[in-house]
């Protein structure tokens, strides 16, 4: 591997200073489209220095939650300010970690400073409601508590937003934060974390350790000290954190997997579906929970969506996502590349028609990155591994239905409710597909992949822990509600 010689050296973020880690190692985190190229390190942290932020931000949750909201929302103001002018900067090192392309991480950035200042409104809004008591020489009242401090967990797929929209409400309703990032965008989150710096953010407020799932990870499930735990990722790892929180009575929250489907009725505007299905389908690389892995067609339109659908991904540009012209970048890793590739293989095995796609890109420009083409496949059943598990990749499963009804069944048929979709210009489909779709999220006329920041987020099934994210939504998993009785 070669080391390049301007790569920087990212510390722990630790009451307010950058701090080595106790065991002198880190962790490179590699350019997914040239693995040659090394765009920092980062710290390998040991339970001692998560011991160090976690007693950081014991302590300075005291004076924090004190604040006004007001006072904490012009902090995030601030951080909002700082990101901004260095969106650029964030975006390309996001880019540069990660492999989406650069104006999906300038998007996904601009997102991120909007999260912010949504939040930093909420200090600004009621807490808690006034209830009539029996007694009337009483007042009873709600107002809500902060959970105390608050461990984030994050993944690699959306490096910007994911943390920000769980540390900007969690700071808002008073808690303090430490963050672990994953290690192959950490460069990314250690920039954003050095905005609330520049915003001068009181010590120990916010704080980040990076290193290994197995160790800071695991440390943030079974650390005594911390009140609340907000993950995502896989749901095995996932479900671990839970059971971690739980047995020590912690409040958590996760966010794990889709298999979401988008339904394409006989009456759809097929042009609009391919577009969606495409989009929602192959930006980020497929890689990302809400995206369009089973598309589901009504037999009468079949034929036609399928050739539109391989024509415009045929159009599909690949390539380093900081290269102008170019679509979808390489997967992450080179992990999550053979997992990929190993979906597609069982694809084959269990006889579905590879229809586009299914290769790694190896050759001139691609032979050090982890590129594969947008793959789509046909004739696929709903026992065989590709309509059934999540890939997290540029992987289409075509399935042919009869009837709207069919189209549900097939749809629901996953252990995963996260996001789905229908394209349709028909009421009665749409009511039937709000009314009987098991997914927190769903679309019409519009692609899988998709929230607006002011709307909760979350999932059914196996997706989620059944809490949500963002918008409002976030105020219940953040703080606990306090009832207040006073008599005269």
């Amino acid at each position: 591997m070669t080391v390049t010689t301007e790569a920087k050296t990212f510390m722990n973020y630790i009451n307010g200073e950058w701090e080595a880690s106790s065991t002198n190692q880190v962790i490179a985190s590699i350019n997914p489209a040239n693995k040659n190229e090394i765009v920092g390190y980062v710290q390998n942290s040991s339970k001692e220095d998560l011991d160090l932020a976690v007693a950081a931000a014991k302590k300075a949750q005291i004076e924090w939650k004190k604040l006004t909201g007001a006072v904490r929302g012009q902090y995030l103001y601030n951080v909002a300010n700082a990101m901004e002018k260095r969106l650029g900067e964030i975006a390309e090192c996001a880019t540069r970690e990660m492999g989406k392309t650069l104006a999906e991480a300038k998007g996904e950035t601009t997102r991120g400073i909007a999260i912010l200042r949504y939040y930093a409104g909420e200090g600004m809004r009621k807490v808690g409601d006034v209830i009539p008591a029996t007694d009337n020489e009483a007042l009873m009242f709600t107002t809500r508590t902060p959970l105390g401090v608050v461990g984030v967990i994050t993944p690699w797929n959306f490096p910007v937003a994911i943390p920000i929209w769980k540390m900007a409400p969690a700071l808002i309703y008073g808690n303090t934060v430490v963050i672990k990032p994953a290690t192959e965008t950490a460069v990314t989150c250690a920039k954003i974390v050095e905005c609330f710096e520049e915003a001068e953010l009181p010590a120990g407020v916010l704080n980040m350790v990076t290193g290994s799932g197995s160790v800071i990870g695991q440390g943030i499930a079974d650390h005594p000290d911390i009140n609340g735990i907000t993950f995502t990722g896989s749901n095995g790892v996932g479900k671990k954190i839970g059971q971690a929180a739980l047995a020590r009575g912690a409040k958590y929250q996760l966010e794990m997997g889709g298999k979401n489907p988008v339904i394409v009725a006989a009456d759809a505007d097929l042009d609009l579906a391919v577009e969606a299905t495409i989009s929602g389908a192959f930006r980020s690389t497929g890689q990302k929970c809400t995206a369009t892995s089973r598309v589901i067609v009504q037999s009468d339109v079949y034929e036609a969506f399928k050739e539109k659908l391989l024509a415009k991904t045929n159009e599909i540009t690949i390539g380093d996502g900081l290269t102008e012209g170019i679509w979808m970048g390489p997967c992450a890793n080179d992990n999550q590349l053979k997992t990929v590739l190993s979906y597609i293989e069982k694809g084959v095995e269990e006889g579905a028609t590879l229809l586009l796609g299914g290769e790694q890109l190896k050759e001139s420009d691609y032979e050090h990155g982890f590129y594969v083409q947008p793959t789509i496949f046909e004739n696929v059943t709903t026992d065989m591994a590709i309509a059934q598990e999540e890939i997290f990749g540029p992987v289409i499963a075509l399935m042919k239905v009869d009837s709207i009804k069919e189209a549900l069944e097939i749809a629901n048929d996953v252990q995963y409710g996260l996001s789905a979709s229908i394209f349709t210009t028909n009421i009665g489909h749409m009511l039937s597909f709000i009314n009987d779709m098991d997914a927190g999220l769903v679309r019409i006329n519009a692609e899988s992949a998709g929230v607006e920041l002011q709307a909760p987020f979350g999932g059914m099934k196996q997706s989620s822990s059944h809490s949500r994210e963002q918008g409002e939504a976030a105020k219940e998993f953040f703080t606990s509600i306090k009832t207040v009785f006073v008599k005269s």
